[in-house]
């Protein structure tokens, strides 16, 4: 299983998540190229190499624009308009949920800091269109990097104080702690802002647990490099490698498009499978359910990679008779797959196997071979099935693998 480690040394804000992730070998032109279907302008990335402490760090900042002079100050915005933003860009359903949970979590901690509702939080820092390009950037680099599962360490401690929308406020900032609350702390105790809202909103979301360095063969090592001098080296470091603990079965994310139909003509549903199939769908079901007014209906889905979702969703408006779509995202847990060809008295037989670790846990003769060779040779499909199944178990090779049919 690929992890990928979080040592917040000097804590974690959003550039620092982006140059880390960027160090450690995310593609940087795929990167800026997802990044732009955000459809946000007024900005430029700037990416480029830092010495801090020693030690060289990717260093990126967004650089605000506007009517040809650069600034930073921070535009305005509510959790509904960032949502939104996040909602209607070009980026797979993964990336987009990710990021419009980790804005929701910063809105819940600003609204239980002011007293406010979440969607009426005025974001100030946060709702600017730096914070969105290290928000949805930082998902963006972690879906290019394959999802690993992440681990973070605890976060350093630190105080001062530092002035904000709302005037001088103690640090950690009011919204930082109340994201982090739950969260083990490292004892450092440096003065200035070491773990910013964003950073502690990303790192709350995105981590599975809080530890120190798990069980891990290490392959890459990036640094993130952060923007304050405390005389010392200011930087995220990110460590990728493989779990060296025991393997799972491997998992990987599908997109699940569904919709509900009580008024199609059952006729039509061949000709919708056959054309989602042709356009990439791992699989495609119906499920009989019960709809409104006690009329049966059934639920027609298809699962595919989490890019094919629209593709899907289009398939469905256009070939059924619904007016709607939705679209989900569920993690697949697979065994590592392979196929080999058994020689029977009814021919060659295809065999597909599932193996976790090396072992193997199931496995069953492909269905069309059997067909065939029953209607070649006049006799039951199950004839063939339990032949087949026969030969392939006297023909393993290893006698310590272990077969659960």
């Amino acid at each position: 299983m690929k992890i990928i480690y979080f040592d917040c040394f000097m804590g974690i804000s959003g550039d620092m998540t982006l140059g880390a992730l960027l160090d450690v070998g995310a593609d940087q032109a795929l990167f800026r190229k997802r990044l732009s279907t955000l459809g946000l302008d007024g900005y430029r990335l700037e990416i480029g190499k830092k010495i801090t402490g020693g030690i060289e760090a990717t260093d990126v900042s967004v650089i605000l624009e506007e009517h040809g002079h650069t600034h930073h100050r921070h535009a305005h915005r509510h959790l509904p308009d960032i949502l939104n933003i996040i909602a209607n860009s070009g980026l797979s359903p993964r990336v987009r949920e990710t990021s419009a949970r980790i804005f929701k979590r910063l809105a819940e901690a600003e609204a239980r800091v002011h007293g406010s509702k979440p969607e009426d939080v005025h974001f100030h820092e946060v709702g600017a269109v730096d914070a969105i390009v290290d928000i949805v950037g930082s998902t963006i680099l972690l879906e290019l990097l394959d999802w690993p599962k992440v681990v973070s360490s605890p976060m350093p401690t630190f105080h001062g104080y530092t002035k904000a929308a709302h005037g001088v406020i103690p640090l950690p900032a009011p919204a930082t702690l109340e994201i982090l609350r739950g969260v083990p702390w490292r004892k450092r105790d440096i003065e200035g802002e070491l773990a910013t809202p964003t950073g502690a909103a990303l790192i709350t979301e995105i981590a599975h647990e809080f530890s120190n360095l798990p069980g891990m063969t290490i392959e890459k090592i990036g640094y993130g490099a952060g923007k304050s001098d405390f005389g010392t080296a200011n930087a995220l470091r990110v460590m990728l490698g493989e779990s060296s603990e025991e393997k799972s079965a491997p998992s990987s994310f599908v997109s699940v498009v569904e919709t509900n139909i009580d008024d199609m003509n059952p006729e039509f549903y061949q000709s919708v499978m056959e054309k989602l199939f042709a356009a990439g769908a791992l699989d495609v079901f119906m499920t009989p359910i019960m709809m409104k007014k006690s009329r049966p209906g059934t639920l027609l889905a298809a699962l595919c990679a989490p890019e094919d979702a629209r593709k899907m969703a289009d398939i469905l408006l256009a070939e059924t008779s619904s007016f709607g779509v939705r679209i989900s995202e569920s993690e697949r847990v697979c065994l590592e797959r392979r196929r080999k060809e058994v020689d029977t008295e009814f021919g060659k037989i295809g065999i597909k196997i599932g193996e976790k670790n090396g072992m193997i846990v199931t496995a069953s003769p492909e269905y069309e071979d059997c067909r065939r060779a029953a209607v070649e040779h006049d006799v039951p499909v199950k004839l063939v099935y339990e032949t087949a199944i026969d030969v392939f178990r006297k023909q393993k090779a290893a006698p310590t693998e272990n077969l659960a049919t």
